[in-house]
């Protein structure tokens, strides 16, 4: 079972640590154990508890993306892949699809993903590659994810080298703002993209 120190704890249910060190006075919530050195520890059990969460109704949820339509028969592969990896470790999962930028925090799927992370009804989420959840912020939806007891777990974690993760990255933000534009400015985007590609 996981254990939390007292600051970590406080942050994750949103309250102060003198909060916590009142209701172990007041007996409204001790800590599942002191340590040696008199530092107060508390149990997963115990974060389930206050926040709601059942694990017993908890699922695994694998996440596919893809940025295009071109790009359908990758999202199948992606699918088949997180699909085989979850069933291998046994758990009981069900599969959320989005075709469209990773910097697009308004997807059909990652809105869904978020809603049932909120509503405690994720015990992990499966992802094949860290940027298949979002380019931008992944931090952010760690951090969410925690929150609401949610481990994120990314099947190939092979770090890309700086320059590969620059060059996507600008890949995605001029695709963007490029839709945006029309004419002349629409073509030089669409060659800069494509000098992009060619020369990654």
């Amino acid at each position: 079972m996981k254990y939390y120190t007292i600051g970590e704890f406080a942050k994750l249910i949103g309250k102060t640590q003198q909060t916590l060190r009142n209701w172990d006075k007041t007996g409204k919530l001790k800590p599942s154990f002191i340590t040696e050195g008199g530092h107060r520890m508390y149990s997963q059990e115990q974060l389930n508890l206050i926040l709601g969460i059942n694990p017993k109704k908890r699922i695994t949820v694998g996440y596919c993306r893809v940025s295009s339509n071109k790009q359908k028969d990758d999202l199948e592969r992606q699918i088949q892949y997180v699909r085989e990896y979850m069933i291998a470790k046994g758990y009981q999962f069900e599969i959320i699809t989005d075709i469209g930028s990773g910097i697009n925090y308004n997807k059909k799927g990652l809105i869904k993903l978020i809603d049932m992370i909120t509503n405690s009804e994720v015990d992990k989420v499966v992802v094949l590659y860290k940027d298949r959840l979002v380019r931008f912020g992944f931090e952010l939806i760690e951090n969410l994810c925690k929150k609401y007891g949610t481990t994120i777990e990314i099947i190939d974690n092979n770090l890309k080298t700086d320059e590969q993760e620059l060059v996507e990255d600008m890949i995605q933000i001029i695709t963007v703002f490029s839709a945006k534009l029309q004419g002349k400015r629409a073509n030089k985007a669409k060659k800069l993209i494509k000098e992009l590609k060619e020369n990654e």
